[in-house]
């Protein structure tokens, strides 16, 4: 057994002994290719190194396999206030809080740590010792700093960058929440109740939820509402658009894939969309669009709730719940064999059909205006009205692109013109097949039919002001002099046909 007498060689002083029978002499001579002594050059690395760090920090300990302390520097017992010889001393009755105990037990360094001492802290590094047969026979250990305060730049450059990883989640987090409600999901009429009310029936179930309708219809928003309304609403929601990914990378989006799965592969893991949803809802946009062999692929994510990343033998566990979507007729394309008839069932749990616009024209006028609030918050200026007459050529359009169709329409108006009213003539000018008629002809072709005179008459006076104003570019003294009337009379009369004037 070894006593702490002949236990007290010093890490470095062997290494000092090492060096002592090794050749004085250059490790080599000549150039590239010519004999190298590569034990002798390692052995002068490790003596160096020993020194290094002596030299460099303000106290070393050496223990041995039982973590008797076998020696400690002058510079360590000045720094803990040591007197006297600490060999063959367990190491924690010198320090109390070292853990050199723990590198020995476990053979793993321990590179950056800081170690109270009273009421001091320092910043310490602990290896272990090996032996030619790789056992661990103790362990030394360097105190870089008498005082935890030289770490605060590193510390504070840590907290920084953990700092922007948390930010940077968070956003991230906020992109993929969903951002609509029912409420958004405008209209009065019964189709659009009907809707809503599946749609809050289907939130508070986890089946899937299959979206039938045209493009355009609003089958988004509705997904995003009924998420929304769910019990995963603070979880993610992530939506795939299958038909704008190409059919190659269509697995790798939904199921992610291994480092290095393929060349020019990322060395990273990357996340597919099924992970990216974990725990919340996952919408797969244009389901009809997706080819067979993937479609079975999703069949069984779908059955076993697992998933493979490409490249990898790792199976993955995800809890996801799916809401679909398509314009297409699945039913039609089942019978075609273009769809798995397994995977339509699995879908069509919770199917809900958004009509089209053109079959619920009294939503026209509530969802119209909506929009014009919206571009009017996006370009900072007063919302634009329509004239009944403009909302009955609406109503009458047939809307082949639907709501997104309608914005579009707006949009282009409002870029078109700065007349605070909207005109029939106007919304004729920008729909497509639509002929542009007079003022008076298009209010008596909105209300057809023999009609009291006073409402003829204030249809007529409507339209000639909404006119004036257009052309006057909505400054209403020139308006009411292109109407050969006063300002004054141009407000009250404004007020009385619900024209909403004001000052200008």
């Amino acid at each position: 057994m070894q006593t702490s007498d002949n236990v007290g060689e010093n890490r470095c002083d062997a290494a000092k002994a090492d060096a002592a029978t090794t050749p004085v002499g250059p490790v080599w001579e000549g150039g590239v290719g010519d004999n190298v002594d590569f034990e002798a050059l390692r052995q002068r690395a490790v003596h160096s190194l020993s020194e290094h760090l002596e030299s460099m920090c303000v106290g070393a300990v050496t223990v041995d396999h039982n973590a008797r302390i076998a020696w400690m520097d002058d510079k360590y017992k000045a720094l803990v206030g040591f007197k006297g010889d600490p060999r063959g001393k367990p190491v924690e009755d010198v320090l109390p809080k070292s853990l050199l105990r723990h590198v020995i037990e476990t053979g793993q360094p321990m590179p950056l740590d800081i170690m109270e001492f009273g009421d001091r802290s320092f910043v310490v590094t602990r290896l272990p010792l090996c032996g030619p047969d790789g056992a661990v026979i103790g362990a030394i250990g360097f105190v870089l700093f008498d005082r935890a305060e030289y770490l605060r730049p590193l510390v504070k450059k840590y907290e920084q960058l953990q700092e922007e990883l948390v930010r940077a989640q968070q956003e991230l987090a906020h992109e993929r929440r969903a951002k609509h409600s029912f409420s958004q999901f405008l209209g009065a009429s019964e189709s659009v109740r009907e809707i809503k009310r599946l749609g809050r029936r289907a939130a508070q179930m986890d089946s899937t939820v299959l979206l039938l309708g045209e493009t355009g219809t609003g089958k988004e928003l509705l997904a995003q509402a009924i998420h929304n309304a769910g019990p995963r609403a603070n979880r993610p929601f992530v939506g795939v658009n299958v038909a704008a990914i190409p059919e190659t990378l269509l697995e790798a989006e939904f199921f992610g894939v291994a480092p290095g799965a393929f060349t020019g592969a990322d060395r990273r893991h990357r996340e597919g969309k099924f992970q990216l949803a974990n725990g919340g809802t996952l919408f797969l946009d244009e389901i009809g669009d997706m080819s067979l062999p993937l479609q079975a692929k999703l069949l069984r994510v779908l059955q076993e709730r697992e998933i493979e990343p490409l490249g990898s033998n790792k199976v993955t566990r995800v809890d996801v719940r799916i809401i679909a979507a398509t314009s297409r007729d699945l039913l039609g394309l089942v019978k075609d064999k273009q769809f798995r008839a397994d995977l339509y069932y699995r879908l069509n749990v919770i199917p809900i059909t958004l009509p089209p616009l053109r079959d619920r024209p009294e939503d026209v006028e509530s969802i119209a205006d909506r929009i014009l609030e919206q571009l009017a918050i996006q370009q900072g200026t007063p919302p634009r009205e329509l004239l009944e007459s403009a909302v009955q050529v609406l109503r009458e359009y047939e809307w082949p692109g639907n709501v997104r169709e309608l914005y579009n329409t707006l949009e282009r108006v409002v870029a078109l013109t700065d007349a605070p009213i909207l005109t029939a003539p106007r919304i004729r000018s920008v729909l497509p097949g639509v002929h542009h008629h007079p003022a008076g002809a298009s209010a008596l072709a909105a209300h057809p039919g023999t009609r009291p005179l006073q409402e003829v008459l204030s249809a007529a006076e409507r339209m000639a002001i909404a006119a004036a104003l257009e052309e006057a570019g909505g400054v209403k003294a020139r308006a009411a002099k292109l109407l050969g009337i006063s300002r004054a009379s141009l407000y009250e009369r404004m007020m009385s046909l619900g024209l909403g004037a004001s000052p200008q």
